[in-house]
This record gives C-alpha cells, sequence and structure tokens, in this order.
C-alpha cells in the first residue's frame, strides 16, 4: 500500500512558475509509475504527466512548459510548472501504479488528495 501526500499547490499570477511535490510512503518508490492529473471545475480529469526512469509523458498543453522529476532517496515526485496560464487552473493530484506509464487515470491505483493551483489574470 502506497500513500501519497502532495503539496505546493496556491495561487500564482498568469505567466508565473509553481512546483508542486508529491511524498509518498512504503518502499521500493522507483518501481512505481508516478503521474500527475488534475481536474478543472466541471471537467473531467485529465493526464498531465508521468514517469519511471526514462519513459516519460507528458499532455501535448504541458509539453514544454512542466517538468516531471523524482527523488527516489526521498520517495518523492515533482512538477515544475512555468509560463502558467489560467486554463492551468485546477485541482492537481499525484498518482501511482506499478505497470506502465499511461496517460488513462484507471492504470492508477494510487491517488493522492489533490492541491489547489489557481492562476489569477
Amino acid at each position: 500500500q502506497v500513500q501519497l501526500v502532495e503539496s505546493g499547490g496556491g495561487v500564482v499570477q498568469d505567466g508565473g512558475s509553481l512546483t508542486l511535490s508529491c511524498a509518498a510512503s512504503g518502499r521500493a518508490f522507483d518501481a512505481y509509475v508516478m503521474g500527475w492529473f488534475r481536474q478543472a471545475p466541471g471537467k473531467e480529469r485529465e493526464f498531465v504527466a508521468a514517469s519511471r526512469n526514462k519513459d516519460i509523458a507528458y499532455e501535448d498543453s504541458v509539453q514544454g512548459r512542466f517538468t516531471i522529476s523524482r527523488d527516489n532517496a526521498k520517495n518523492t515526485v515533482y512538477l515544475q510548472m512555468h509560463s502558467l496560464r489560467s486554463d492551468d487552473t485546477a485541482v492537481y493530484y499525484c498518482a501511482g501504479n506499478l505497470l506502465r506509464v499511461s496517460r488513462v487515470a484507471e492504470d492508477y491505483d494510487y491517488w493522492g488528495q489533490g492541491t489547489q493551483v489557481i492562476v489569477s489574470a
């Protein structure tokens, strides 16, 4: 069983930057695919980024603006977000699975509680 706790959300101005963190409990963190999803009000949860070792994927709209990274020694995955826009406003969720880097939320078994990101004009 893995427990995930996100932090780092907040309010940032349009064009600004923010880094989210997700701390995981449990062992063998490096074996897990770790991903980030987001859900805006009135919209479905959508994929943002995921990684395991050198296998990394990004959603098209964040490619080049967001970077997923992880510190396996600290059991933590990060999402660095730059050039933030109003349409990045959402609750951001950290997720994990043992199978594969996937853009599908149903492939992830473990979820954090979410952290709110608001990008203001």
